[in-house]
């Protein structure tokens, strides 16, 4: 492969991954209010805190859980939009629009195929094969993933549909209206071939899942594929799978069989309770697989990852970085809402990913030699305190020293790999963040600094078009030789080089998007 073809590739990954930091910025500050409204909601928090046993409370409580719910309950439909928005070149609210168009048309052929191979389960069952309502549909739910493949499906159509010329009796659907058409069309045969591949891998996942109920490795290996499967929605299938039938195991408890793991941790914890001979009998295996792994990771992996992203990040940025690391971590430690910072190194450095699922994968075998029994689901800081501090026999001390010896692997791990990669994590954009380099942007004067940009560029004719990340402004061109560098550093820019021949990268640091806005404005008079 040519370097300059490795280059505009290693460019359009980086554009899809920052595609994705409009939904994801809209999530991490949601998710930490519905994390806690989720939690002061829950009736065993209302039985320890008092102040939370009144109507006024919980109708806003419940309230606020409704209202952030929703965004949560459609991150697909959000990420469908962020990445049309962010990887389409040109009409990008066109190519928005056909991303929903083809989300829908995506989850209604998933049901129509469903129904005509008599595949569609039962609600009651339905979460157990990975499906569910999306919008009102009976659906598979791929979750984040359609959401993805209907955004670049969107984006890709946009950009080479939207000019087409269609014969005179076609004419009135060409142009701009071809767009949504084409992607729908585009949709109904990439829906088919989903649920084909998906059957395949839930029979594949529960051809392994004996593996689960290893006395050593089963913890580790359903946490870890856990999370490996989250960019594809199977993870709720894994969940409940393990949760609720046999795949979790048949636990005899006095006389009677309980099916997965969550029906006999509900009887053990709220019935039977500390002093149970079941207690410490069941207790450690069942919270192995719902909360205590994810304690080590919402509580002590995290802030971990967010540290070591903090302290690697460049010396002035560390101040917007710290509000973007610091909602994301906070999010995961209140309210068990992982995506944000989990997608935010997926997307943008997935090295991370398989270095966040190898030490998953360590660092959770020895919760199998523990003993260790807090219950509940979520996971999170408050979980901890009710089960882990308020109930007995919980041995929460071993959760806190194996969450210590979590914390020092996976800062120090995730600190040695970003600066041995160079990745792009929050803060380490190639970009100052002083504004007294500039007195246009000190000043916020956007129009100006993008006449100055347009006329470095060498006018706008020599602009084909103009997009932009996090920090800089991506330009392709039709003559690079005519771009006057001096000129261009001028418009208050920090940076200017070129990844590929006639792709030029002109870097403003968080202030480009106000800039691209006013480039854009310049380039569309006439």
């Amino acid at each position: 492969m040519s370097q300059n073809r490795k280059s505009r590739l290693k460019d359009n990954i980086q554009t899809f991954g920052r595609s994705l930091l409009l939904p994801i910025a809209l999530l991490a500050p949601i998710g930490m209010i519905m994390g806690i409204a989720n939690a002061l909601t829950q009736s065993y928090m209302i039985e320890k805190m008092a102040f939370l046993d009144n109507n006024i409370v919980q109708t806003i409580l419940s309230s606020l859980k409704s209202i952030s719910q929703i965004l949560f309950n459609n991150i697909p439909l959000l990420f469908a939009m962020g990445v049309a928005n962010g990887v389409a070149k040109k009409e990008k609210g066109l190519a928005v629009f056909a991303a929903v168009a083809s989300y829908l048309i995506l989850n209604v052929t998933m049901n129509v195929y469903l129904q005509i191979t008599d595949t569609l389960a039962d609600p009651e069952i339905a979460s157990q094969v990975g499906q569910g309502q999306v919008l009102g549909i009976d659906t598979l739910k791929i979750e984040s993933l359609g959401g993805i493949i209907s955004g670049l499906l969107a984006a890709k159509v946009c950009d080479r549909f939207y000019k087409v010329e269609f014969p005179l009796a076609f004419a009135f659907f060409g142009g701009k209206k071809s767009v949504p058409i084409i992607t729908s069309l585009l949709t109904i045969p990439i829906a088919l071939i989903i649920p084909v591949f998906w059957n395949i891998l839930n029979h594949f996942l529960m051809s392994i899942s004996f593996i689960f109920l290893n006395k050593t490795f089963g913890h580790a290996t359903y946490y870890t594929l856990n999370r490996a499967l989250i960019p594809f929605g199977l993870h709720h299938v894994l969940s409940s799978t393990v949760r609720f039938t046999e795949v979790g195991g048949i636990y005899n408890i006095n006389g009677q069989n309980y099916i997965g793991v969550l029906n006999a941790l509900n009887e053990v914890l709220f019935n039977l309770g500390p002093n149970s001979p079941y207690w410490d009998q069941l207790m450690p295996k069942l919270t192995g697989y719902i909360a205590v792994p994810q304690m080590l990771t919402t509580l002590f992996r995290f802030p971990a990852i967010g540290l070591a992203m903090y302290h690697t990040a460049n010396a002035k940025n560390k101040k917007i970085a710290k509000a973007v690391i610091i909602t994301c971590v906070m999010t995961a430690f209140l309210g068990n809402i992982t995506e944000p910072l989990e997608f935010t190194f997926l997307f943008i450095a997935p090295q991370l990913f398989g270095i966040y699922l190898l030490l998953s994968f360590i660092m959770t075998i020895p919760i199998s030699f523990l003993n260790i029994s807090i219950g509940y689901i979520r996971g999170t800081i408050f979980d901890f305190g009710i089960f882990g501090l308020m109930y007995e026999n919980t041995h929460w001390i071993q959760l806190i020293i194996l969450g210590i010896v979590n914390f020092i692997v996976f800062y120090y791990a995730f600190k040695y790999f970003i600066k041995k990669w160079d990745l792009e994590t929050p803060g380490r954009e190639k970009f100052d963040l002083s504004e007294s380099s500039s007195e246009l942007l000190k000043s916020r004067n956007y129009k100006e600094m993008a006449r100055i940009t347009i006329e470095g560029l060498g006018g706008r004719t020599n602009i084909q078009s103009v997009e932009n990340c996090i920090s800089r402004l991506r330009i392709d061109l039709n003559d690079p030789k005519k771009v006057d560098k001096e000129h261009l550093r001028k418009s208050g820019c920090t940076g200017i080089f070129f990844p590929s021949e006639k792709h030029i990268h002109v870097v403003f640091g968080p202030h480009v998007e106000f800039v691209r806005n006013a480039v854009d404005d310049l380039l569309d008079e006439k």
